[in-house]
């Protein structure tokens, strides 16, 4: 079997190319839709409490992207198609899980889904770097998704090394599950001073790896703007973690967005494309802008409606919405699908 290096090398005169997914200036944005909420948070950092206030508004705008996965899997036969079983039965079981993770220890599971939701926005955008790959041919992600994760590995065992980590989060203003959380993380000090020259050594030697391929294949300019992107995000991660943390969670959503209202655009533009509820909303006369209008209402009631709910009602909700996202994710928009790759113009 050919590496991927071989099998997407061609003339040096085509190498390198600059093919968007929706287009330049989207793309940038897109590609630097992190730096707006990183720096809202280093100005707000001098104000007791502010960026609490703020880590809450973006978790409340990340979350307001989690439903359309639900609305994307069953307003559009096609997609449910795709995993009938699962899409059937995984509320019931993911909200039986929830629910006795909630009775014996809500600590776990909040863990459990910071770490799975900061798993699933690399894998977003490792999704973005392989739309941008397979734009020029490259069939193969090499160590891409590899030195992603080590650069998230890197984030979190610098911030668990800092013997002032505790010391930040208490002038910033972080009280309950919020300290509790960096709480846990410092525990861990000793092992992670431990492993860091390791990791940092890791780290250089797949970016090395990645290099190397990289420079061996057709390229895309768009996908090194947005991997350039994500690396200064990286860095900002490792000198700021709070604000990096929150760049990183708020451009996740923003991100999704974009990608989505892009597959609106192109998998659902004459009506032999199917597409369900979702596509017929897509062709009408109200198009893309109506169905996230009433998207963002729908959003709006939820938020509204949670007031008259009770805490443990409105913690089981957040938690299965979110788990069913993450989880569906995985299967909805697989590049190697030729609805799907077609749908988001990788195919």
């Amino acid at each position: 079997m050919s590496s991927p290096v071989e099998s997407d090398s061609v003339g040096a005169e085509s190498r390198l190319r600059a093919k968007w997914i929706c287009g330049p200036r989207v793309d940038v944005i897109m590609a630097l839709s992190w730096v707006p909420f990183a720096l809202l948070a280093i100005a707000l950092q001098p104000i007791p409490g502010a960026q609490v206030t703020l880590m809450l508004a973006v978790f409340i705008f990340s979350f307001t992207h989690q439903p359309l996965t639900l609305v994307l899997v069953y307003g559009d036969a096609s997609r449910f198609a795709l995993r009938p079983g699962i899409f059937i039965w995984s509320p019931l079981v993911f909200g039986a899980a929830i629910l006795l993770c909630m009775k014996i220890s809500p600590l776990l599971l909040a863990a459990v889904a910071g770490l799975w939701n900061a798993e699933h926005t690399l894998m977003q955008r490792y999704g973005i770097t392989r739309i941008y790959g397979r734009k020029v041919g490259q069939n193969e992600g090499g160590v891409e998704l590899y030195m992603l994760f080590s650069w998230l590995i890197l984030v979190l065992v610098w911030a668990a090394a800092d013997p002032t980590l505790l010391d930040k989060v208490a002038a910033l203003g972080f009280q309950g599950a919020n300290r509790t959380s960096f709480e846990l993380l410092a525990k861990l000090a000793p092992a992670a001073q431990m492993i860091l020259p390791v990791v940092i050594l890791g780290v250089v030697a797949i970016l090395a790896v990645w290099l190397k391929q990289e420079f061996t294949r057709a390229a895309n300019r768009a996908k090194r703007v947005y991997m350039f992107s994500t690396a200064m995000l990286f860095v900002v991660m490792l000198i700021n973690p709070i604000a990096g943390f929150i760049g990183y969670v708020g451009a996740h959503a923003y991100e999704y967005f974009v990608i989505v209202n892009h597959n609106l655009s192109l998998q659902y533009q004459k009506p032999g494309d199917g597409g369900g509820r979702v596509g017929e909303w897509v062709r009408s006369s109200y198009g893309r802008i109506g169905f996230f209008v009433v998207y963002l209402a729908l959003i709006l009631f939820i938020f509204v409606a949670r007031s008259f709910l009770p805490v443990f009602a409105l913690a089981f909700i957040t938690f299965i919405v979110g788990a069913l996202h993450f989880f569906y994710d995985g299967f909805i928009w697989k590049l190697r699908i030729p609805s799907v790759a077609k749908g988001l113009g990788a195919g």
